[in-house]
């Protein structure tokens, strides 16, 4: 059995500030949506990939795998979601045992509402802070993290 390879103590600080603004940009993303729009994050979530989507409909798998989520936290998402009008559940043409997800015309003006004010908000908290060189930095620096990530995940 090999050494553990320990984190230096450059490594553990850049680390330990990923896993703050990792938690203070959610809280802050989620108290504007709230405050602004009164969308959560999770409605706000499955709203912008149907928004996006031919004719606001994505079967829900599809979507599910969209926000990285598991079939019940969707389900119960989706169910929340009808109940206010932002969506509703259909039969899936192709499959009996699926279903699609369809964005009504409440939930359509709800993100398109609230899709300015969201972008507004990223942009203040991660990208004003930065020069454009930055900017270019952060996103091959995602990049090459995504890849290792990926890599490793398999």
């Amino acid at each position: 059995m090999s050494e553990p390879r320990w984190l230096t103590p450059d490594q553990a600080e850049v680390w330990a500030k990923y896993r703050t603004l990792r938690r203070t940009l959610q809280r802050a993303q989620d108290q504007q949506l709230q405050r602004d729009s009164g969308l959560s994050a999770a409605d706000y979530a499955l709203l912008a990939p149907l928004s996006e989507s031919a004719d606001g409909v994505l079967r829900a798998r599809d979507l599910g795998a969209e926000v990285d989520w598991e079939r019940s936290r969707l389900s119960h998402q989706i169910s929340r979601m009808e109940k206010r009008g932002l969506v509703t559940r259909e039969a899936c043409a192709d499959d009996a045992r699926g279903s699609m997800v369809r964005l009504t015309e409440k939930g359509r003006e709800a993100i398109e509402a609230a899709a300015p004010g969201h972008a507004e908000n990223v942009r203040q908290l991660v990208f004003d802070p930065l020069t454009p060189d930055e900017v270019r930095l952060f996103g091959d620096v995602l990049d090459r993290i995504l890849d290792a990530v990926e890599r490793n995940s398999r």
